[in-house]
């Protein structure tokens, strides 16, 4: 049982030290979590638009196999007056595709989402993370290079319609191409010994969208930082700012993100 023990903690150690570049802050790779593992997030995003306004996530994550794995998510904001509870949102990560070699690796896979949201509509884009009900598709690739990975994503987005959440005189949401280039690199340790050592990451992101039918779109920067610690816990610190665009009246439009993860490895039978 000890010796099992020793074992599981080494992969757990050598896991995280290999792919923590990959967790990126504002994207999913297509590496999944450890098979049968259990991951607890709580993200708050504030963002000023005029006035400011904020959004908790507490999220759960699954590791059903090396292939599949599911977030559940449900959305609290005060963005429309007193703190609420929004909506939610189930995501689902298939990785179909896997090539390895020696510090490098390369990962293709298919994504979904399906979410609710009870927020009135001011704004022609979607965002189903607590602004929109819809549902959305896409592939992610992602390739590592020793400390450095890179990672692009490509997903497609279309809006429940909602006439009674519908605001009069403003665009509706139907459709929506998003697309992201992100980039992480492992700064510490330069040298790995141990699973308790602290990893220090650093990310930039880009992440745009395109409306097909009105042929609106944005681009924003997202740069952030990232702890790990124990190989358990993880520490996220980010923040997106537009850097061309024409959809007005955005939420995610300057925008922080401050997450605090936490995973359980090897719990599910």
């Amino acid at each position: 049982m000890k010796r099992v023990l020793i074992s599981a903690l080494i992969f757990i150690g050598t896991y995280m030290a290999a792919f923590s570049q990959e967790l990126y802050v504002f994207t999913e790779p297509a590496s999944n979590m450890p098979t049968k593992s259990i991951g607890v997030r709580i993200t708050n995003e504030g963002m000023n638009n005029p006035d400011f306004m904020s959004r908790t996530i507490p999220e759960v994550m699954i590791g059903f196999n090396k292939n599949l794995m599911m977030h559940a998510q449900a959305f609290l904001s005060d963005m429309d007056g007193n703190y609420r509870l929004e909506g939610g949102s189930l995501y689902a990560k298939y990785r179909f595709l896997s090539l390895d070699e020696a510090h490098s690796h390369f990962r293709a896979a298919a994504f979904g989402r399906v979410s609710t949201s009870k927020r009135p509509t001011f704004t022609r884009d979607i965002n189903l993370e607590g602004d929109n009900s819809g549902v959305q598709g896409g592939l992610i690739l992602t390739q590592l290079l020793h400390k450095l990975a890179l990672s692009a994503t490509l997903g497609y987005a279309h809006a429940f319609k909602d006439n009674e959440g519908q605001v009069s005189g403003m665009p509706r949401p139907n459709n929506m191409l998003s697309y992201s280039l992100s980039s992480g690199y492992l700064v510490l340790p330069f040298v790995y010994k141990n699973y308790k050592e602290p990893n220090f990451n650093l990310y930039f992101e880009m992440l745009g969208k395109t409306d097909p039918s009105s042929g609106q779109s944005y681009l924003d920067l997202a740069p952030a930082v990232q702890v790990i610690l124990n190989s358990t816990t993880r520490i996220d610190l980010g923040y997106r700012f537009q850097a061309t665009g024409n959809i007005a009246n955005r939420y995610t439009k300057n925008m922080y993100l401050i997450r605090a993860e936490f995973n359980f490895f090897n719990v599910l039978k």
